[in-house]
């Protein structure tokens, strides 16, 4: 299937979701995230903040949880066209952008480039680890710039059912993808 029509079907598909859906499942996605890599502190994780219009995977019960373990937590920013990676704290302030995404005031890129984790948003992710997201391009961009050994981690409420028929040449796969019921490899090393 192409990656508009995937699109169009996987929006419609997640925002069929009940809020309480949205809520239990996501708590089932950061239980099995916790379970399959248990992060401990100190470590480096970028996570993306939900567009709750969209239901994305709620990512505050992560966040909440990486802050009070120690562990350091970075959220992406969209600067000039550019995603820039923000290190955030229990104090730091946010504010919603026009895409009614909430990201902190703070536009200082850490320039941190070397992840353990980088837990990315998508509508879709087949059996190969190839993404759809909104079609902007920001992560694939951003991956581009990070550390090879930064594990680049999908969360979905759904398993892959068919490949994406138009992976292009500068798509850049992810590593695994977590589910409310799986945790996929896409790559031999962990």
């Amino acid at each position: 299937m192409e990656k508009s029509e995937i699109r169009k079907q996987y929006l419609l598909k997640r925002k069929s979701l009940l809020s309480d859906e949205v809520f239990y499942l996501s708590d089932k996605i950061f239980k099995n995230f916790i379970n399959y890599f248990k992060p401990y502190p100190g470590q480096k994780i970028h996570i993306f903040i939900p567009i709750e219009k969209f239901n994305e995977i709620r990512t505050e019960i992560f966040i909440n949880y990486f802050l009070d373990q120690k562990i350091r937590v970075f959220v992406p920013k969209i600067v000039d066209t550019k995603l820039i990676s923000v290190e955030i704290f229990p104090e730091t302030l946010f504010e919603t952008n026009g895409w009614g995404i909430s990201e902190p005031l703070s536009e200082v890129d850490s320039e941190e480039n070397n992840f353990d984790f980088i837990i990315t948003p998508l509508l879709y992710c087949d059996a190969k680890g190839n993404r759809v997201g909104y079609g902007k391009g920001f992560y694939d961009a951003f991956f581009e710039n990070i550390s090879k050994d930064s594990k680049k981690i999908g969360v979905n409420y759904f398993n892959p059912d068919f490949l994406i028929d138009d992976v292009w040449e500068h798509d850049i796969p992810l590593d695994y993808l977590v589910t409310p019921t799986d945790v996929l490899s896409f790559f031999s090393g962990l």
